[in-house]
């Protein structure tokens, strides 16, 4: 996989065995970074930005960042976590970088995502993050509904987020919660939403009857970490 940028640089450089290899502008001359990648003996690559620019999609800054695909986690390893997020066939990889943000900024670590139309941790996805991926676990799943099914018989209450459900402010959350969270276009699955414990919704004012997801979730996030 390749990701780019400084923020992302110095965000992967913590975990230095995860840079594979890194190519340097000609004219790259941030020398924090350049002493960092010699120090710490990391292959590099210097070469013309025309060339680099065709290797990745965005303002690379100068730096393209090679490390290696996603590893996903097993979401039962997420069974002792208080709030885990699920993503019911979310799409667009910047919403799912910023709720991933949101949640490494709230303490929230554990996200499950479903492995068909889904979005899935991609280059976009990394850089959106800024980094934040470095400290969440993302699960990909075959089957929502069952690991819905398993987190209840873990203790879990499920909620999702959908209009025309509970005012959020107003719902005692229980003490270990699976936050779940719709697709931009559709909202809920029908079926992920009868296996669920209670709707809730984010109460609106305007003439727009709908929120970003990732803004919605960060709203439900923090709500539910703050309760």
């Amino acid at each position: 996989m390749k990701v780019f940028g400084k923020n992302v640089f110095n965000e992967l450089k913590k975990n230095v065995k995860s840079i594979k290899k890194v190519y340097l502008a000609n004219n790259f001359n941030d020398k924090e970074i350049i002493d960092f990648i010699r120090n710490n003996k990391i292959s590099y690559s210097s070469m013309d930005i025309k060339a680099m620019d065709k290797m990745v999609e965005g303002k690379h800054q100068g730096i393209i960042i090679v490390i290696d695909d996603y590893e996903y986690v097993d979401y039962k390893t997420m069974f002792n976590d208080k709030l885990v997020v699920m993503l019911d066939h979310l799409e667009d990889p910047h919403n799912f970088g910023a709720i991933v943000r949101t949640c490494e900024a709230a303490g929230v670590k554990s996200i499950i995502i479903p492995k068909d139309r889904s979005v899935s941790v991609t280059e976009t996805v990394m850089r959106t993050s800024s980094g934040a991926l470095e400290y969440v676990d993302i699960a990909m799943v075959n089957n929502l509904v069952k690991v819905i099914d398993d987190f209840k018989k873990n203790g879990f209450f499920v909620y999702a987020a959908d209009m025309g459900g509970d005012n959020y402010r107003e719902v005692d959350f229980a003490d270990k919660v699976l936050l779940i969270i719709g697709n931009e276009g559709h909202g809920i699955s029908r079926l992920v939403g009868e296996n669920c414990d209670q709707i809730i919704a984010i109460p609106q004012y305007g003439k727009i009857n709908s929120l970003n997801a990732s803004v919605a979730a960060a709203i439900l996030i923090y709500g539910i970490v703050n309760r």
